[in-house]
């Protein structure tokens, strides 16, 4: 057993060992700044490695759950790195679920304990009253002194006690390449979220890609002002920089003042966001008399920068601007849109990133040819191992011998991809994932004179898509619009409410009787801009 072991530790794939080799070749180079706080690489394995033998020393150990549910912080990445190095699934919790959504992830990942903030204790404790697997809550500082400790039937850990007492030695656990690093939730088709299962091998994987596409080293300061629960920050930015010896300035989300702060006072050379983001910064009076020399990428995600706001960048910021494509399933990116292409190719989503093998597919598992549309489908180490507890989908997923995103798109005759379309109803507004069959039973729901609704994304300047809601009346007639907004706001997330219910005499559909969503998302997508 100890021989397997020993050979377990010398060949692993392990985003825990990524750390650990970084802090051992760049010791005292800053790694993380967190507020007043500043960890070295070796300070903050360290930190790593007492989380973990913590976590050891309560029983949990390879293929257990544990949640996590932070904000931007160190503890996070405590949290995250310490799991991964002994074989712990790590669930990062969505901070704008509502509680019967982290109810279902807690008890469909089967968590047994949770890292939580103190300031999100009172928003955490109706799904703990539901979960009783969880018998361990080990409260991190956040932002608040106080915190609420119920339910009393569970241990509770204050986080800075919790590892006060141990080892900083390097936890020595076997874990395999494939064993599961983490369970990511995304919204797919329905409401009820599918738990992404992804390896140590494909999370480490893409994180070298990534750097290797970017040109991430040592020398990159990188403003985190996107969330760490999701994959885009955790695995497209966070991960790649700590394999490469970067520093990671935290940011608790973002405000174009804060953001300028951070390029100024640590020396950025990283920002990653939405492109709305990008609008924000340029229109802070600040940004005129801001020293952002430092700059050297700016990446942005979820949807394509408009080509009057990337100009507009390209010229105040003067840096090199890149869009990364991909989705959760595929942790996460898997093509790259180049500086070289951004203006030459604008509104495209790139060439595919050094570990992908991208491909355009019809429905009868055929791969076409430049300029063909069809479904975007992808072989890669990067994928997801399956889908958590759900055979049927991760089956569908994977049909003819790849991976199926979903998207439609087509590549041109230059190899550059672009994105049509998505043949799964989900709508990426301001970088959530949201179903449009939920966000139509919640207007279902919320009003008996509701005949008929679709909800669909239409191009929007800040959110990138803002989901709308075209509703026929029953025998027509009146709603309140406002009331019924304050109704379905009451149901669902807030970032899951319509931006605007578009009341209509009838919708169109095919000769089956089927609704054209796409047909609607088209005579409408100027109404935002």
């Amino acid at each position: 057993m100890r021989e397997q072991l020993e050979e377990n530790l010398i060949t692993r794939v392990n985003i825990g060992d990524s750390l650990t080799r970084t802090a051992w070749r760049y010791p005292t180079k800053e790694a993380l700044v967190d507020g007043a706080r500043r960890y070295t690489y070796r300070q903050l394995n360290e930190q790593v490695n007492k989380f973990a033998h913590a976590l050891l020393a309560l029983g949990y150990g390879r293929g257990d759950a544990i949640a996590l549910m932070s904000g931007n912080s160190a503890e996070f990445l405590i949290s995250y790195y310490a799991m991964a190095k002994v074989g712990i699934i790590c669930v990062p919790i969505n901070l704008g679920w509502k509680s019967h959504e982290i109810t279902y992830v807690l008890g469909h990942s089967e968590a047994k304990a949770i890292v939580v903030e103190g300031h999100l204790m009172k928003a955490l404790s109706p799904s703990l009253f539901e979960n009783e697997q969880v018998r361990d809550v080990i409260v991190a500082p956040g932002v608040a002194s106080a915190f609420d400790m119920e339910p009393s039937n569970r241990n509770f850990y204050l986080f800075d006690e919790f590892v006060a007492d141990k080892s900083s030695s390097e936890p020595e656990v076997y874990v395999e390449d494939r064993d599961p690093l983490s369970y990511l939730y995304t919204s797919g088709t329905t409401s009820a979220p599918k738990g992404v299962v992804s390896s140590h091998l494909a999370v480490y994987l893409e994180s070298l890609g990534v750097a290797v596409e970017n040109k991430y080293d040592r020398h990159d300061v990188v403003a985190s002002m996107m969330p760490l629960f999701h994959t885009a920050q955790l695995n497209g930015q966070a991960t790649p920089c700590i394999a490469v010896g970067a520093k990671l300035v935290m940011m608790r989300g973002f405000t174009s003042d804060s953001l300028i702060d951070v390029i100024e006072g640590e020396k950025g050379t990283l920002i990653f966001g939405l492109p709305f983001m990008f609008r924000e910064l340029l229109d802070n009076p600040r940004i005129e008399g801001a020293d952002v020399s430092s700059l050297r990428i700016a990446l942005y995600a979820m949807a394509p920068m408009p080509d009057a706001l990337l100009r507009k960048c390209l010229e105040v910021l003067k840096c090199e601007f890149t869009l990364g494509f991909g989705q959760t399933e595929m942790n996460p990116v898997t093509t790259v849109f180049r500086p070289e292409h951004q203006l030459s190719h604008a509104g495209a989503v790139g060439t595919p990133e050094v570990n992908t093998l991208v491909g355009i597919m019809n429905e009868f598992g055929n791969l076409l040819g430049p300029n063909e549309s069809g479904e975007i489908v992808y072989r890669s180490p990067q994928s997801m191992t399956s889908y958590l507890k759900n055979p049927e989908a991760t089956k569908e997923a994977f049909k003819f011998g790849w991976f199926h995103s979903g998207d439609s798109g087509y590549f041109d005759k230059d190899g550059i991809l672009w994105f049509e379309d998505r043949f799964k109803d989900v709508i990426k507004t301001g970088g959530e994932n949201v179903a449009s069959i939920e966000v139509e039973k919640a207007i279902y729901a919320s009003s008996d004179d509701v005949a008929e609704v679709i909800a669909v994304g239409l191009p929007h300047p800040r959110w990138g898509e803002a989901i709308t809601a075209f509703v026929v009346t029953k025998d027509g007639r009146q709603i309140d619009k406002e009331e019924l907004l304050r109704k379905v706001k009451d149901r669902i997330d807030g970032f899951k409410v319509p931006k605007d219910v578009i009341f209509v005499d009838q919708l169109p559909r095919t000769s089956t009787g089927k609704v054209q969503k796409n047909i609607v998302r088209r005579e409408n997508s100027e109404i935002f801009n």
